[in-house]
């Protein structure tokens, strides 16, 4: 019996979400539904214009990965995360925070710079869109790996974005070695269209020749990775890099492949005010239900739910509560 169910690897950032109208993203010439690195400068120029507004403010530890082996931890599968803070204000929030949700961090030093942030704006239509200063995670080195924590996990799980340099992807595919090397299976999120297109070689480089265990990835990173045009066209070309993998349609569900059969589950009705974190939701109940022995349809079912709560109320998180009537509905 291993101490961990999940390792996640990825971006220290602190979240903070703000509800803005469309005129806000336009007049900043923000591109809307998208993902956008800015430096500091620029981010603070967005942040301190919105104070100025009455608007709702959320902050919580982030990244997506981080959101993941959150929701992991909430549901009860024992976690640990590995990301690079800066010995500032926001660092100690962000650790502080990870810890209160049950999750271990690694002990290294943290940096002189500033702690990653990132401003998350949603409008009225429940889409987000992101301006991220990736601030000290842009230093994430092996050092920040715990490899004896990692060999005590049942799985690594790595989020895309940390392929946007080549120092953090070297990073991401030597933590993917050790894992393959030590027994612990190795899954990898997508993450967002973009970087799948720009950064699909850095990407390929981390699932490395033999491939991954189990790849998460949205209808159009499914298409963009694989270069198709439809999801059956992408569910085939994916099998030539991971024995399984899910592919999240929003309120279409999910088609999962479990290593032999490909398996469509609906989506869960919802009425949608914050569609931030429902990927990193769905990652995080779907490796907690398989870590406790579920199979694939049955925790894309439970995944499909837990992302259906999350986009219905403000914020990447859902309550305590929430976590607990989730595990009564699905009998655990």
């Amino acid at each position: 019996m291993k101490k961990y169910d999940i390792y996640g690897i990825g971006a220290a950032i602190v979240d903070t979400e703000v509800i803005v109208n469309d005129s806000f993203l336009k007049d900043n010439e923000i591109g809307k539904g998208l993902m956008t690195l800015v430096d500091e400068e620029r981010q603070k120029y967005l942040i301190d214009s919105l104070t100025t507004q009455r608007i709702p403010v959320k902050m919580s530890c982030g990244g997506s990965a981080c959101n993941s082996v959150v929701a992991a931890s909430k549901f009860g599968s024992p976690a640990f995360f590995s990301g690079k803070v800066a010995d500032d204000e926001v660092g100690v929030f962000f650790v502080k925070d990870l810890k209160k949700s049950g999750v271990d961090f690694h002990q290294v030093e943290p940096s002189n710079g500033v702690t990653g942030k990132c401003l998350v704006m949603v409008t009225p239509d429940a889409e987000r869109t992101m301006n991220t200063n990736l601030g000290a995670s842009l230093e994430l080195s092996y050092t920040e790996i715990d490899e004896k924590a990692l060999a005590n996990s049942d799985w690594l799980y790595i989020e895309g974005y940390v392929v946007t340099d080549d120092e953090r992807t070297a990073v991401a595919r030597d933590a993917m070695n050790y894992a393959k090397q030590n027994g612990v299976k190795t899954a990898l999120s997508l993450s967002d269209p973009f970087v799948v297109e720009v950064f699909s070689e850095n990407i390929k480089t981390i699932i490395g020749d033999d491939g991954l265990d189990l790849i998460f990835c949205n209808g159009d990173e499914a298409r963009s990775f694989t270069g198709t045009h439809t999801i059956e066209a992408a569910a085939e070309k994916l099998k030539n890099y991971a024995k399984t993998f899910a592919i999240t349609r929003g309120p279409g569900g999910s088609l999962v492949f479990d290593g032999t059969h490909l398996i469509q589950t609906a989506g869960v009705l919802a009425s949608a005010v914050d569609t931030n974190g429902a990927g990193d939701m769905f990652a995080g109940s779907f490796l907690y239900a398989i870590s406790q022995g579920k199979d694939f349809s049955w925790a894309a079912d439970f995944a499909n739910t837990a992302s259906s709560r999350v986009v219905s109320q403000f914020g990447p998180r859902i309550k305590a509560i929430e976590y607990i009537s989730l595990k009564q509905q699905f009998n655990i």
